[in-house]
């Protein structure tokens, strides 16, 4: 695609367009999922969504992915104090997915299983459903957190980040 077909792509998408995918009610049970989820295991689990890049992003060609990794310094992703947590993002005007993991996280899971959840997101987005894609993802999220991260018996995960989702 060129330059600024993307551009126009991504400035005709808004907010509304955003909250027509994923309503109120969705992004509430988003959050009551993830914070479920954070209750078995010590990771967290951020969910980020966007309707279209920045103009500057798009100016300079930049990919989901970069806008992905920052969103995850921004939202301080990073700054967990055993280095687990997860950024799963969505660009709507694109319809991207892209997962950030920590180094504590990332060091343990291939690229090939992080692949694996990006399908079956995608999967989903193709569809349409964005709330079951985003499901999908959490849940396979959690399973590797409670692989690599489980709770002692009786012990608690202090929320560290919040479990709302992040639109913009």
């Amino acid at each position: 695609m060129n330059k600024l077909a993307r551009i126009l792509r991504h400035r005709w998408l808004d907010e509304r367009d955003l909250a027509r995918a994923l309503d109120d009610a969705t992004l509430e049970r988003i959050e009551a999922r993830v914070a479920a989820s954070e209750k078995r295991h010590s990771g967290e689990i951020r969910v980020c969504a966007e309707a279209g890049l920045p103009l500057s992003y798009l100016w300079r060609g930049a990919s989901a992915r970069e806008r992905a990794v920052t969103m995850f310094g921004k939202l301080r992703v990073w700054d967990t104090e055993q280095n687990n947590g997860v950024l799963i993002y969505l660009l709507l005007a694109e319809h991207r997915i892209e997962i950030v993991a920590d180094r504590g996280l990332n060091q343990r899971v291939s690229a090939s299983q992080w692949q694996e959840v990006m399908e079956r997101m995608r999967a989903s987005f193709r569809q349409g459903q964005f709330e079951a894609g985003l499901n999908d993802a959490i849940d396979a999220v959690d399973a590797l957190l409670v692989q690599h991260f489980p709770l002692a018996p009786g012990q608690a995960n202090p929320n560290e980040l919040s479990d709302r989702p992040h639109l913009r």
